[in-house]
Protein backbone atom coordinates (compact mmCIF):
# COMPACT_ATOMS: atom_id res chain seq x y z
CA UNK A 1 0.00 0.00 0.00
CA UNK A 2 1.39 3.67 -0.78
CA UNK A 3 0.61 7.04 0.74
CA UNK A 4 0.24 9.89 -0.70
CA UNK A 5 1.23 13.67 1.24
CA UNK A 6 -1.29 16.60 -0.40
CA UNK A 7 -1.69 19.72 0.97
CA UNK A 8 -5.46 20.62 0.84
CA UNK A 9 -8.80 22.38 2.37
CA UNK A 10 -12.15 21.82 2.62
CA UNK A 11 -14.59 24.45 0.15
CA UNK A 12 -18.97 24.00 -0.12
CA UNK A 13 -19.29 22.51 -3.65
CA UNK A 14 -21.63 25.46 -5.27
CA UNK A 15 -24.58 23.11 -5.97
CA UNK A 16 -24.70 20.34 -3.64
CA UNK A 17 -23.11 22.52 -0.97
CA UNK A 18 -21.27 19.77 -0.17
CA UNK A 19 -17.72 19.85 1.34
CA UNK A 20 -15.70 18.66 -0.87
CA UNK A 21 -11.40 18.78 -0.77
CA UNK A 22 -9.56 21.13 -2.54
CA UNK A 23 -5.65 20.22 -3.70
CA UNK A 24 -3.52 22.82 -2.90
CA UNK A 25 -0.05 21.07 -3.39
CA UNK A 26 1.12 17.76 -4.19
CA UNK A 27 4.06 16.14 -2.11
CA UNK A 28 3.95 12.75 -3.57
CA UNK A 29 4.77 9.46 -2.05
CA UNK A 30 4.84 9.72 1.48
CA UNK A 31 8.00 7.61 1.79
CA UNK A 32 10.14 9.61 -0.82
CA UNK A 33 9.09 12.93 0.41
CA UNK A 34 11.19 15.89 1.86
CA UNK A 35 10.79 16.11 5.42
CA UNK A 36 13.12 19.22 5.75
CA UNK A 37 10.97 20.78 3.02
CA UNK A 38 7.52 20.12 5.20
CA UNK A 39 9.54 21.38 7.92
CA UNK A 40 10.55 24.78 6.43
CA UNK A 41 7.19 25.25 5.48
CA UNK A 42 5.70 24.53 8.77
CA UNK A 43 8.22 27.58 9.73
CA UNK A 44 7.26 29.59 7.68
CA UNK A 45 3.27 29.04 8.10
CA UNK A 46 3.71 29.88 12.11
CA UNK A 47 5.95 32.78 11.18
CA UNK A 48 1.96 34.08 11.04
CA UNK A 49 1.03 32.91 14.50
CA UNK A 50 1.10 34.01 17.56
CA UNK A 51 3.56 31.20 20.03
CA UNK A 52 -0.06 29.82 21.95
CA UNK A 53 -1.70 29.50 18.14
CA UNK A 54 1.06 27.60 16.65
CA UNK A 55 1.20 25.17 19.88
CA UNK A 56 -2.76 24.81 19.61
CA UNK A 57 -2.66 24.27 15.89
CA UNK A 58 0.07 21.30 16.76
CA UNK A 59 -1.63 20.04 19.22
CA UNK A 60 -4.50 19.42 16.88
CA UNK A 61 -2.53 17.17 14.34
CA UNK A 62 -0.26 14.33 16.47
CA UNK A 63 1.60 17.00 19.23
CA UNK A 64 0.14 16.82 23.12
CA UNK A 65 1.49 19.21 25.64
CA UNK A 66 2.30 18.19 28.49
CA UNK A 67 4.45 20.62 30.52
CA UNK A 68 6.11 23.72 30.15
CA UNK A 69 8.88 25.32 31.85
CA UNK A 70 11.50 27.84 31.99
CA UNK A 71 14.83 27.29 30.88
CA UNK A 72 16.99 30.16 30.01
CA UNK A 73 18.47 31.43 33.47
CA UNK A 74 19.12 27.73 34.41
CA UNK A 75 20.61 26.72 31.53
CA UNK A 76 22.85 29.72 30.93
CA UNK A 77 23.76 28.92 34.51
CA UNK A 78 24.16 25.18 34.29
CA UNK A 79 26.85 26.34 31.40
CA UNK A 80 28.90 28.04 33.71
CA UNK A 81 28.57 26.15 36.37
CA UNK A 82 30.18 23.28 34.46
CA UNK A 83 32.59 25.40 32.62
CA UNK A 84 34.50 26.71 35.74
CA UNK A 85 34.13 23.00 36.42
CA UNK A 86 32.29 23.32 39.79
CA UNK A 87 29.89 19.86 39.08
CA UNK A 88 33.09 18.17 38.11
CA UNK A 89 34.81 18.76 41.72
CA UNK A 90 31.58 18.35 43.77
CA UNK A 91 30.90 14.94 41.72
CA UNK A 92 34.72 13.54 42.11
CA UNK A 93 34.71 14.48 46.45
CA UNK A 94 31.27 13.15 46.72
CA UNK A 95 32.52 9.55 45.02
CA UNK A 96 35.21 9.56 47.67
CA UNK A 97 32.57 9.49 50.44
CA UNK A 98 30.74 6.45 48.67
CA UNK A 99 27.68 9.24 47.82
CA UNK A 100 26.18 9.53 44.71
CA UNK A 101 28.04 11.98 43.22
CA UNK A 102 25.29 12.99 40.25
CA UNK A 103 22.47 13.41 42.76
CA UNK A 104 24.31 15.64 45.10
CA UNK A 105 25.69 17.61 42.53
CA UNK A 106 22.26 18.85 40.63
CA UNK A 107 20.61 19.19 43.88
CA UNK A 108 22.96 22.06 45.10
CA UNK A 109 23.41 23.81 41.64
CA UNK A 110 19.31 23.39 41.38
CA UNK A 111 19.78 25.26 45.11
CA UNK A 112 22.32 27.73 43.57
CA UNK A 113 20.44 27.94 40.91
CA UNK A 114 17.16 29.36 42.69
CA UNK A 115 19.39 31.25 44.89
CA UNK A 116 20.88 33.32 41.93
CA UNK A 117 17.50 33.75 39.88
CA UNK A 118 15.19 34.00 42.39
CA UNK A 119 16.29 34.02 45.81
CA UNK A 120 14.12 31.39 48.73
CA UNK A 121 14.61 28.94 50.92
CA UNK A 122 15.73 25.43 50.43
CA UNK A 123 11.91 23.94 50.80
CA UNK A 124 10.82 26.68 47.95
CA UNK A 125 13.71 25.35 45.44
CA UNK A 126 12.12 21.91 45.78
CA UNK A 127 8.55 23.53 44.79
CA UNK A 128 10.09 25.83 42.14
CA UNK A 129 12.30 22.57 40.39
CA UNK A 130 9.43 20.36 40.57
CA UNK A 131 7.08 22.56 38.85
CA UNK A 132 8.14 25.76 37.14
CA UNK A 133 11.80 25.70 35.49
CA UNK A 134 13.76 22.62 33.65
CA UNK A 135 17.02 21.50 35.17
CA UNK A 136 18.94 19.34 32.79
CA UNK A 137 18.97 15.50 35.21
CA UNK A 138 17.19 17.16 37.82
CA UNK A 139 13.29 16.30 37.59
CA UNK A 140 13.23 17.31 41.53
CA UNK A 141 13.99 16.11 44.78
CA UNK A 142 12.31 16.01 48.31
CA UNK A 143 13.38 18.47 51.47
CA UNK A 144 15.36 15.54 52.69
CA UNK A 145 17.74 15.29 50.06
CA UNK A 146 18.49 19.31 49.81
CA UNK A 147 19.43 18.83 53.68
CA UNK A 148 21.55 15.82 52.87
CA UNK A 149 23.36 17.80 50.27
CA UNK A 150 23.62 20.65 52.28
CA UNK A 151 25.31 18.63 54.89
CA UNK A 152 27.94 16.91 52.49
CA UNK A 153 28.93 20.24 51.01
CA UNK A 154 29.34 21.87 54.20
CA UNK A 155 31.40 18.61 55.42
CA UNK A 156 33.12 18.62 52.16
CA UNK A 157 33.56 22.46 51.51
CA UNK A 158 37.79 22.61 51.89
CA UNK A 159 38.32 20.25 49.81
CA UNK A 160 35.66 21.00 46.81
CA UNK A 161 36.68 24.81 47.16
CA UNK A 162 39.86 23.84 46.49
CA UNK A 163 39.55 21.68 43.50
CA UNK A 164 37.31 24.66 42.02
CA UNK A 165 40.20 26.93 42.58
CA UNK A 166 42.80 25.11 40.68
CA UNK A 167 40.48 24.73 37.88
CA UNK A 168 39.12 29.10 38.14
CA UNK A 169 42.65 29.73 38.25
CA UNK A 170 43.81 27.84 34.90
CA UNK A 171 40.80 28.52 32.83
CA UNK A 172 41.15 32.50 33.64
CA UNK A 173 45.41 32.31 33.94
CA UNK A 174 45.01 33.81 37.69
CA UNK A 175 47.60 35.56 38.92
CA UNK A 176 47.91 33.89 42.75
CA UNK A 177 51.76 35.16 43.24
CA UNK A 178 49.60 37.58 45.85
CA UNK A 179 46.64 36.81 47.54
CA UNK A 180 44.82 39.57 49.75
CA UNK A 181 42.95 39.04 52.69
CA UNK A 182 40.57 41.40 54.27
CA UNK A 183 37.48 41.37 56.55
CA UNK A 184 34.56 43.25 57.41
CA UNK A 185 31.41 43.05 59.40
CA UNK A 186 27.97 42.79 58.79
CA UNK A 187 25.30 42.93 61.66
CA UNK A 188 21.29 42.49 62.78
CA UNK A 189 18.90 45.45 63.81
CA UNK A 190 18.32 43.57 67.02
CA UNK A 191 20.08 44.18 71.23
CA UNK A 192 21.01 41.15 71.77
CA UNK A 193 23.46 37.98 70.60
CA UNK A 194 22.87 34.81 69.81
CA UNK A 195 22.86 32.58 73.08
CA UNK A 196 20.51 35.48 74.40
CA UNK A 197 18.27 35.06 71.50
CA UNK A 198 17.60 31.61 72.10
CA UNK A 199 16.60 31.93 75.45
CA UNK A 200 14.13 34.42 74.73
CA UNK A 201 12.55 31.91 71.94
CA UNK A 202 14.59 33.71 68.85
CA UNK A 203 16.14 30.61 67.67
CA UNK A 204 15.32 31.11 63.91
CA UNK A 205 17.38 34.84 64.10
CA UNK A 206 19.77 33.42 66.04
CA UNK A 207 22.16 32.66 63.49
CA UNK A 208 23.20 28.86 64.60
CA UNK A 209 21.31 25.26 64.77
CA UNK A 210 20.24 23.87 67.90
CA UNK A 211 22.60 22.80 70.42
CA UNK A 212 25.57 25.00 68.36
CA UNK A 213 26.94 28.16 69.70
CA UNK A 214 25.66 30.86 67.52
CA UNK A 215 28.21 33.04 65.24
CA UNK A 216 26.14 36.33 66.12
CA UNK A 217 28.54 38.16 68.88
CA UNK A 218 29.00 41.86 70.08
CA UNK A 219 32.54 42.80 68.76
CA UNK A 220 34.60 45.66 67.31
CA UNK A 221 32.35 46.55 64.35
CA UNK A 222 34.13 48.45 61.42
CA UNK A 223 31.22 50.61 61.22
CA UNK A 224 31.00 52.21 64.52
CA UNK A 225 27.82 49.98 65.26
CA UNK A 226 29.13 47.58 68.89
CA UNK A 227 25.72 48.04 70.04
CA UNK A 228 24.11 45.52 67.72
CA UNK A 229 25.47 41.93 67.59
CA UNK A 230 27.40 40.58 64.08
CA UNK A 231 29.26 38.40 62.25
CA UNK A 232 32.81 38.88 60.92
CA UNK A 233 33.18 37.60 57.08
CA UNK A 234 36.84 37.74 55.97
CA UNK A 235 37.80 37.12 51.66
CA UNK A 236 40.61 35.99 49.94
CA UNK A 237 41.18 37.89 46.86
CA UNK A 238 43.95 37.79 43.91
CA UNK A 239 45.48 40.27 42.50
CA UNK A 240 42.49 41.76 40.39
CA UNK A 241 40.05 41.06 42.97
CA UNK A 242 38.84 37.57 41.74
CA UNK A 243 37.40 35.99 44.98
CA UNK A 244 39.14 32.50 46.03
CA UNK A 245 37.25 31.53 49.06
CA UNK A 246 34.92 33.40 51.90
CA UNK A 247 34.72 32.58 55.38
CA UNK A 248 32.61 33.80 58.21
CA UNK A 249 33.54 33.95 62.20
CA UNK A 250 31.98 35.03 65.33
CA UNK A 251 31.27 39.02 65.84
CA UNK A 252 34.04 38.78 68.24
CA UNK A 253 36.67 37.51 66.81
CA UNK A 254 39.90 39.75 66.09
CA UNK A 255 41.50 40.29 62.24
CA UNK A 256 44.98 38.66 63.80
CA UNK A 257 42.87 35.21 64.58
CA UNK A 258 41.45 35.25 60.95
CA UNK A 259 44.21 36.24 59.32
CA UNK A 260 46.31 32.98 60.99
CA UNK A 261 43.01 30.95 59.72
CA UNK A 262 43.23 32.11 56.61
CA UNK A 263 46.94 31.61 55.94
CA UNK A 264 46.23 27.81 57.38
CA UNK A 265 43.26 27.03 55.45
CA UNK A 266 44.98 27.93 52.18
CA UNK A 267 48.49 26.34 53.10
CA UNK A 268 48.14 23.73 50.77
CA UNK A 269 46.81 26.29 47.49
CA UNK A 270 50.67 26.45 46.22
CA UNK A 271 49.75 30.31 47.30
CA UNK A 272 53.31 32.88 47.05
CA UNK A 273 52.56 35.18 49.08
CA UNK A 274 49.05 36.16 51.55
CA UNK A 275 48.89 39.83 52.52
CA UNK A 276 46.19 41.16 55.03
CA UNK A 277 44.12 44.44 54.74
CA UNK A 278 41.22 46.70 55.15
CA UNK A 279 38.06 46.10 52.36
CA UNK A 280 36.96 49.22 50.96
CA UNK A 281 33.79 48.22 50.77
CA UNK A 282 31.27 47.14 53.80
CA UNK A 283 28.93 44.32 53.42
CA UNK A 284 24.69 45.82 53.89
CA UNK A 285 21.74 45.84 52.27
CA UNK A 286 19.99 42.78 52.95
CA UNK A 287 17.16 42.55 54.73
CA UNK A 288 17.28 42.90 58.88
CA UNK A 289 21.35 44.08 58.65
CA UNK A 290 22.80 47.44 58.38
CA UNK A 291 24.51 49.53 55.84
Amino acid sequence: MVSYLQLAHNERHPRTGSPVAKVIRNFGRADLVDREALARLVASISRFLEPEQAAAAAAAGEVEVLDSRRLGGAWVLDRLWERLEIGQAIRRVAAGRRLDGEAAERVLFALAARRALEPASKLAATRWVAGWVFIEGCPGFSDDAACRAMDFLLAALEQIAAEIFYSVAHLLTLDVDIVFAVTTSTCWEMEVAAGLAEVAGEDEDAGSLPGEEGARLFGHFKDYRDDLPQVVIAMAVTRDGIPVRCWTFPGSTGDQKIIRKVKDDLAGWNLRRLVGGRPRVRVGGQPGLSR
